[in-house]
């Protein structure tokens, strides 16, 4: 390729010096170049003389062969490029989401998308997914109390939430769990250090159980990530999301220590952006949201 170049370059300029500028090089190693792609295809292409270069009759049409089938590669890799680009979708998403709820289903939703879309996930604090510029990403995960599809967004599941512990833990305090919610005060509750309206509380559990709220100790972990890494290590008591806590349940890494979980008037919802809106792959993974939660996690 770097032969053609310097050939295509001599003979569009008359001149190696000229070539030899355009292509950042020196003079010399544009005649070394020359002489060595006459010598592979067996014929002269310029004629020299002491003040410019021509191409002889061989040489015009080997000319006219590299400028079509560079510019056919130069086509060619910018279909590529755009087909790449076409078939790349970015998702933003928080940590927990990104960690607990995509992740374990990723080659799930890479199945249902197909091989010709890539997908991006891209994780970032969950305050900051709204200052997001739309050019940026294609879809959004967010939650919110409205349960309404439209054409741009997607609701991937229904808050669904359990008190959960480690097995160690469930059978260190069975004789506490035992006995009525109302009665769990000594045991302690783990909760996220900031106040999340778009997360429920162990208050909102309590509220939507119907048991009455006991006094709790509270310890406070900034992230739901290392919240749940911490219920697991047994420290304590979380409140666990159906769509996250699912595999660890699975794996005996937690139990559940109620009959089951609270549904809640939130949700997990997929939103397309300006630049989304506008991309089929983008309106393709919005639909795969729709069913992701449905499937296993490990699927």
């Amino acid at each position: 390729m770097r032969t053609l170049r310097i050939f295509e370059s001599a003979a569009r300029h008359h001149s190696f010096s000229d070539a030899a500028t355009e292509l950042q090089t020196s003079q010399p190693a544009v005649s070394r170049a020359i002489a060595d792609l006459e010598r592979n295809i067996g014929v002269r292409l310029f004629v020299r003389s002491n003040r410019a270069i021509s191409l002889t009759p061989a040489g015009e049409v080997f000319h006219r062969a590299v400028v079509i089938g560079l510019e056919r590669i130069a086509a060619g890799a910018l279909t590529a490029s755009n087909l790449a680009e076409d078939g790349r979708v970015v998702v933003a998403s928080s940590h927990a989401l990104s960690h607990q709820f995509l992740m374990p289903r990723f080659d799930t939703l890479c199945r249902t998308l197909g091989e010709d879309v890539g997908l991006r996930i891209l994780t970032l604090d969950y305050d900051l997914l709204d200052r997001l510029d739309d050019s940026e990403v294609d879809l959004t995960l967010g939650y919110d109390t409205d349960g309404n599809a439209s054409g741009d967004r997607a609701v991937v599941f229904r808050e669904a939430v359990a008190p959960v512990c480690s097995p160690g833990f469930a059978e260190a305090h069975a004789h506490v769990l035992g006995r009525p919610v109302a009665e769990w005060g000594s045991l302690p509750f783990l909760r996220l250090a900031r106040p999340a309206t778009c997360w429920a509380t162990w208050h909102d559990w309590f509220e939507f159980a119907g048991y009455p709220e006991p006094p709790p100790r509270y310890t406070g972990i900034e992230d739901y990530v290392y919240l749940i890494d911490a219920a697991v290590a047994g420290r304590g008591l979380a409140l666990g999301w159906n769509h996250f806590v699912d595999r660890y349940v699975e794996e005996g890494r937690l139990v559940t220590v109620t009959d089951g979980f609270v549904e809640l008037d939130r949700y997990c919802f997929a939103r397309l952006t300006g630049r989304g809106s506008r991309r089929s792959a983008a309106r393709r993974c919005l639909d795969a949201f729709a069913v992701l939660a449905d499937g296993t996690a490990s699927a």
